[in-house]
């Protein structure tokens, strides 16, 4: 009998800028498009029926999509300005 613990490690994509971190668990996206029809910016698209980021510097972290992906498969992390 095998004994241990086990660790789960979740496959994420992730874009960057200076101003936000955007994240998407692939194999919790859907495609419903939810998200790329509420971006303001037109930061997300969908390729292959999972969201993607078409531009990460258009992102401005209004975080509607993460707000309202059923999936909670995006998170969108705003970065302080350092003074």
């Amino acid at each position: 009998m095998l004994k241990g613990k086990q660790q789960i490690v979740e496959k994420y994509e992730e874009w960057e800028t200076d101003k936000v971190r955007i994240r998407i668990i692939p194999r919790y996206c859907k495609g419903c498009e939810i998200c790329v029809k509420l971006c303001p910016t037109q930061t997300l698209g969908l390729e292959l029926f999972k969201a993607k980021v078409v531009d990460a510097g258009k992102c401005v972290a209004c975080m509607y999509c993460e707000m309202r992906c059923p999936d909670f498969a995006i998170s969108v992390e705003k970065k302080e300005a350092i003074q």
